[in-house]
């Protein structure tokens, strides 16, 4: 066991002074694959699955049962064979040197066939198993045309009339989409004219506020006219008082002060007035303004109500092209139910080669796997530079060794 745990600590000893010798070119290899697998180009995988077409048919004890008219392990082998290849290059314009292989697989217990290639362009790859499948679903439909043609003639007859129905559906909703507009015409006349009374509304209740205001100034200058009358009054008292006394000696100046403040009472008085029979006047026009808008808004309100009765006419129109049409969707309703029951009935007798999974690719790409690439060259890279540092290491001994022993042979 002492030998043992010597020669381990040994190991450990030339992994630690060589560590370095070790990490470094370990990581830079992984570096390098890194790097490397990072300008490989991205490989997707797209695959599709699809049914081959089969008939119901009934077996002698009197059994129905599914009859594949191909056998999905042919068609397989066919694709991996590569017999439908030069055909889709051709329709697709690929060169057939680039075309990718085709794998294909019958699902085990199934009549399901799963189709898979890889390729850099997901979108040329999806493109190349669509035209596979068209391909295969042609060659492979033909052998159930006989079966399906009486069929599809009746079923050809129920779309044609439809498609008449739909065209005198179309012509009747176009009608409808017109009076549509003109109830929306309509409507925007209304909402037009509510706007155009709700303008008017607020003109007349500022003319209101602005009589009220007005009326205040009446009664305002009423007061101010009033304490004005009152001072002229008192003035004419004091001048009248003065010139009695002008026998007592009161001198001229007095005099005329009295009578200039007179004048100047006089002169505000008679401004007040105007100013109040501005106002009056003001409030007249006002007043005769608002009639006027009650008027618009009576005129407004007329107008709404004829335009609501046109609406009216307009929705009697518009229910009686609803009917049309129903009665049309209805017949077409009665059709399509036919289609349906005849549908159903070349269902149970035939099924057509059916696309199970369109093509699709995977979620990520399939290679470069750059993680695992990284980490398969970290681990090689490890082993081998750990084997070349015991290497070194050994030659190093030996070379100290034998440089010993010459040195002592030499003594």
């Amino acid at each position: 066991m002492e030998e043992n745990e010597v020669e381990l600590m040994d190991y450990l000893y030339i992994l630690i002074k060589y560590k370095w010798f070790i990490i470094v070119p370990t990581f830079v290899v992984m570096v390098l694959v890194g790097i490397y697998s990072f300008t490989l180009p991205k490989i997707w995988e797209i695959d599709m699955l699809f049914e081959p077409g089969k008939v119901l048919v009934q077996t002698d004890q009197g059994d129905f049962k599914d009859i594949v008219i191909t056998d999905p392990t042919q068609i397989a082998g066919r694709i991996n064979e590569k017999s439908y290849d030069n055909q889709i290059a051709v329709n697709n314009k690929i060169d057939i040197k680039d075309f990718p292989r085709i794998n294909a697989e019958n699902i085990k217990g199934t009549a399901l066939i799963r189709v898979s290639l890889r390729e850099e362009d997901p979108n040329k790859a999806k493109l190349i198993l669509s035209s596979l499948f068209l391909i295969l679903k042609s060659d492979l439909d033909k052998k159930l045309e006989v079966e399906t043609k009486g069929i599809e003639t009746q079923i050809e007859e129920k779309k044609t009339s439809i498609k008449q129905n739909d065209l005198g559906i179309k012509d009747i909703s176009n009608d409808l989409i017109l009076k549509d507009l003109d109830l929306r015409s309509k409507d925007l006349d209304i909402q037009s004219k509510e706007i155009e009374k709700g303008r008017i509304g607020k003109e007349i209740e500022s003319n209101k506020n602005k009589i009220k205001i007005s009326e205040e100034r009446v009664i305002s200058l009423t007061d101010e006219m009033k304490s004005v009358k009152k001072r002229i009054d008192d003035l004419d008292q004091h001048q009248k008082k003065v010139l009695d006394d002008k026998m007592a000696g009161v001198d001229a100046i007095s005099l005329l002060l009295y009578s200039s403040e007179v004048q100047q009472n006089l002169r505000y008085y008679d401004t007040l007035n105007d100013k109040m029979n501005n106002e009056k006047i003001t409030q007249e026009n006002l007043h005769q303004d608002s009639k006027n808008k009650e008027e618009q808004i009576k005129q407004l309100d007329n107008q709404i109500n004829q335009i609501k009765t046109q609406k009216e006419t307009i929705n009697t129109l518009k229910l009686t092209i609803r009917n049309e049409i129903l009665k049309l969707e209805n017949i077409n309703t009665t059709f399509g139910n036919d289609i349906k029951l005849l549908t159903e009935e070349r269902k149970a007798r035939i099924g057509f080669t059916n696309l199970i999974k369109s093509p699709t690719s995977s979620l990520y790409p399939v290679a470069p796997k750059k993680k695992k690439n990284v980490l398969i060259a970290g681990v090689i890279g490890g082993i081998i530079f750990t084997l070349l540092a015991f290497l070194l290491d050994y030659y190093y001994k030996q070379k100290k060794i034998r440089s010993k022993d010459y040195n002592s042979g030499g003594s």
